[in-house]
């Protein structure tokens, strides 16, 4: 191959508890990349579409993941990358994640395949940095591996591969404004009592059992945050009451997607989540704000090669 096509899905994380550690793949939001082989050592972005995003490799999240990669492998051509976005900047549903991971995906699909899923995750993560100051993978895995992803440990990375109960659902409302990673960061405290993080720590074995077992409910009761979220729904008009008003509906939970301005919510069931989505958008009216919506499954897959 020469070139390729490529869907790079968009991803919620966190998922409540799960601070930095916790994704899924959403099925279908997302970028398209086109990749090509040419004879020019380094990597080059020709085109953008969608978002007002650098030119300059090194000054973007897919340039630099793919430098990233190149650098290890040093292969004897170099590569064009076209970016068309479809996942606003800022968006908290893996807009960087999706750059970086398709870039890092459509290379490795070029070249032949040196690296697997789960190693491309340390390349990706560097053109997350770029975005948002630090490496984390709660974004990128789920985008390379689909479903849930667990990042264990950073140090080394070590990632555990979640199958998501076949009749769940995600829902992600993203308000038309902007809330940086890295602003989203600075409202965080560097330290937290133990009793918030006994909490924490009960309610991510509660998701990650619930999720092993198909108990929809366990899921919902798991799906709290006592950390990050009292801080960061400040940034984020009226998250409250469009909160209350997707668990009114029958959604399992809610929360900030990633680190927002998006809000998620888990339900069981196509209808329900469908019904769930109405009844946000509803309430979501109120605040003023443009606002877009989406009810996707749970991708299993992750980025893929498309025609």
């Amino acid at each position: 191959m020469k070139e390729i096509k490529i869907f790079c899905p968009a991803s919620i994380a966190n998922l409540s508890c799960g601070f930095d550690v916790l994704g899924l793949c959403l099925d279908n939001i997302g970028d398209e990349m086109i990749i090509r082989t040419v004879a020019e050592r380094g990597i080059r972005i020709t085109k953008i579409t969608g978002a007002d995003l650098p030119l300059e490799t090194e000054k973007n999240v897919a340039g630099v993941a793919a430098l990233a990669l190149i650098n290890e492998i040093n292969p004897g051509c170099g590569f064009e990358i076209e970016i068309h976005k479809n996942i606003k900047a800022g968006s908290g549903i893996g807009s960087s994640a999706a750059s970086a991971v398709g870039a890092v995906f459509g290379i490795n699909e070029l070249l032949g395949k040196p690296f697997s899923r789960k190693e491309l995750v340390y390349f990706a993560m560097k053109g997350e940095a770029l975005a948002s100051g630090s490496e984390h993978a709660d974004n990128v895995a789920p985008a390379l591996l689909g479903g849930f992803t667990l990042v264990r440990g950073y140090e080394p990375l070590d990632i555990v591969q979640i199958e998501s109960p076949s009749e769940l659902f995600a829902i992600a409302l993203h308000p038309q404004i902007e809330v940086k990673t890295v602003d989203a960061r600075a409202v965080l405290h560097p330290m937290i009592s133990l009793k918030s993080a006994i909490t924490q720590w009960g309610n991510v074995g509660g998701l990650i059992a619930g999720l092993c077992t198909n108990d929809y409910e366990l899921i919902g009761r798991s799906l709290q945050d006592v950390i990050v979220e009292p801080l960061r729904k400040v940034l984020i008009p009226g998250f409250d009451d469009v909160k209350l008003a997707a668990l009114k509906a029958g959604a399992l939970g809610s929360g900030i997607s990633g680190s927002g301005p998006s809000i998620f919510a888990l339900c069981k069931g196509e209808e329900n989540a469908k019904n769930v989505s109405i009844a946000m958008s509803e309430n979501y009216k109120n605040t003023g704000i443009s606002f877009d919506i989406h009810v996707s499954r749970v991708n299993p897959i992750g980025v893929k090669i498309i025609n």
